[in-house]
């Protein structure tokens, strides 16, 4: 298919971790198998928890090079779908009731609405309530580093 792009790399990762686990329960088996401190699986150990390192270091470096690099987040987008998120309805509960949120939520989906929009056309909050200190802000449902220090 023309401009079709493989996740080629995002697949090799996940064939690694997949092989990663797998050598992680070898690791678990072999270490809870000694016996009066002597393990005779040390070697199975061994191998397969420096296989395991190996395998993440080669692999992250592959995917660093021919994937995440270069990768910028489109800011505009994220604001955009986070300020129209219906999720954001959560914040609504305390203000309006669960019943008149969730009406709030379907009304929404239903016309392609914002939240905001669905409040005021079924008259859940006034333009005064939603415009300043909206209660639907994705800012307002996040603890940051900053509102943990008193």
């Amino acid at each position: 298919m023309p401009g079709k792009v493989n996740p080629t790399q995002c697949e090799a990762m996940t064939m690694v971790c997949a092989q990663v686990m797998g050598n992680h329960v070898t690791v678990t088996i072999a270490g809870a198998s000694g016996h009066f401190e002597l393990n005779v699986f040390k070697p199975v150990l061994a191998k397969n928890l420096l296989h395991s390192i190996r395998l993440l270091a080669d692999a992250m470096v592959s995917f660093e090079d021919h994937c995440i690099s270069g990768v910028q987040a489109n800011e505009e987008r994220i604001s955009k779908l986070l300020t129209e998120s219906l999720m954001l309805v959560t914040c609504l509960n305390s203000k309006i009731g669960y019943d008149m949120a969730s009406k709030v939520a379907k009304n929404a989906h239903k016309k392609g609405l914002t939240l905001k929009e669905s409040c005021l056309e079924l008259q859940a909050l006034t333009g005064e309530e939603v415009s300043a200190k909206s209660p639907i802000a994705a800012n307002r449902m996040i603890l940051t580093s900053d509102s943990l220090i008193p």
